[in-house]
């Protein structure tokens, strides 16, 4: 079986009630790039990356859609079934963009489990669990708002929250998770989240003032050398996020002793394939992680559920997805939900779910099949 065809999507995804803020950025809508991969056989298979505009990582839909237009063609005639050898013929194409390739890898993914009668989570080595723990984000908001959603989110079922914070002054940051840890306590495990934005002195600073709340500080610094500075001065552990780049980062990081576990994007890492590489090294090490994409609708979301279905249960520091803050499903049948804090993994082969392709228009660009 081989690839006969690739065509591309551009697609709007309004945020619900939004603006969705982080320290670095605001969230109004969000441009998702889908990709369809259609074999030699008629099987289709679905991808998509979502980036969150073009400041929260070296990443944007354009971007994507460009680096997308530069290997399509060289992928026309390659073989389906083989994603380690699609991902070097990739990287053999074009340096960099793992976010663009990871879109054509998901729908590899989605092909192969097709062919085989399988879902991804069997091909990516079996699911520990049908029922994913998911963990809500807040976005940088007033204290007594942001504790009153966490006190509604803990009484949902959620098994953790993330706190957004960052872009002013760090004393309301600190009041915020005060405000959380008094209204939900112990009934959930709690993140806060700088998204790169602290200086190494509001960091020190938010993790002495709180030395009873059990927090982990996700990616607080911009750079890791900002963490390394300050690592054995914190009171909490800390999580990489965004400089969490590539395979190499990861092992580099965790061999410095810098994080005491990651919130990985999945398609920042390069796809499901990479992901499964990931996953495997922090188990090796015992390290808690998160399996999410940055943003995306119901592809990204199966995609990050049948991963985050096979991390080892201990480890896993949930599936973060976006349906919760966008309006529509791609599948109207089958869309990614979380009901009482979890994720049902998606049934039937591949990623589980079926897009209506009348949503997304024409394609923006066509390869193979005569184009």
């Amino acid at each position: 079986m081989r690839i006969a065809e690739i065509h591309v999507y551009s697609h709007q995804l309004p945020v619900v009630g939004g603006p969705f803020r982080i320290a670095t950025s605001v969230v109004e809508t969000l441009d998702t790039t889908l990709v369809k991969c259609v074999a030699d056989n008629g099987l289709v298979g679905w991808g998509e990356t979502c980036p969150v505009g073009p400041t929260y990582q070296p990443h944007h839909a354009t971007g994507a859609r460009a680096a997308i237009a530069e290997i399509a063609p060289g992928l026309i005639g390659a073989p389906a079934l083989q994603p380690l050898l699609l991902r070097r013929r990739m990287d053999g194409m074009l340096n960099g963009h793992n976010y663009a390739k990871a879109a054509i890898d998901i729908a590899i993914y989605d092909l192969m489990g097709k062919h085989y009668g399988v879902s991804v989570a069997d091909l990516l080595g079996g699911a520990a669990t049908e029922h994913v723990p998911s963990y809500y984000s807040f976005g940088v908001g007033e204290p007594d708002e942001v504790a009153r959603l966490a006190a509604e989110k803990a009484a949902e079922g959620y098994p953790r929250l993330q706190i957004k914070i960052g872009g002013r002054p760090i004393e309301t940051d600190i009041e915020v998770v005060r405000k959380v840890w008094e209204r939900v306590g112990c009934k959930v495990r709690l993140a806060v989240d700088g998204n790169r934005s602290l200086t190494t002195g509001d960091c020190l600073r938010i993790s002495r003032e709180c030395p009873e709340i059990p927090f982990v500080l996700e990616q607080p610094c911009n750079t890791l050398e900002e963490i390394a500075s300050i690592r054995r001065q914190l009171q909490h552990g800390v999580y990489i996020d965004e400089r969490g780049v590539d395979l190499s980062t990861v092992l580099s990081v965790i061999g410095q002793g810098l994080c005491d576990g990651f919130a990985m994007k999945l398609t920042r890492i390069g796809g499901l394939q990479q992901m499964t590489a990931f996953r495997d090294i922090c188990e090796a090490r015992s390290l808690p992680h998160s399996c999410d994409d940055a943003w995306g609708g119901d592809i990204i979301a199966a995609a990050c559920t049948h991963i985050g279905a096979t991390v080892l249960p201990r480890l896993n520091e949930g599936v973060w997805i976006a349906a919760p803050y966008i309006e529509t499903h791609y599948d109207p049948e089958n869309g990614i939900a979380i009901r009482d804090g979890h994720i049902m993994l998606p049934e039937g082969p591949g990623l589980g779910v079926t897009p209506d392709e009348a949503l997304f228009g024409d394609p923006v660009m066509s390869f193979g099949g005569g184009n």
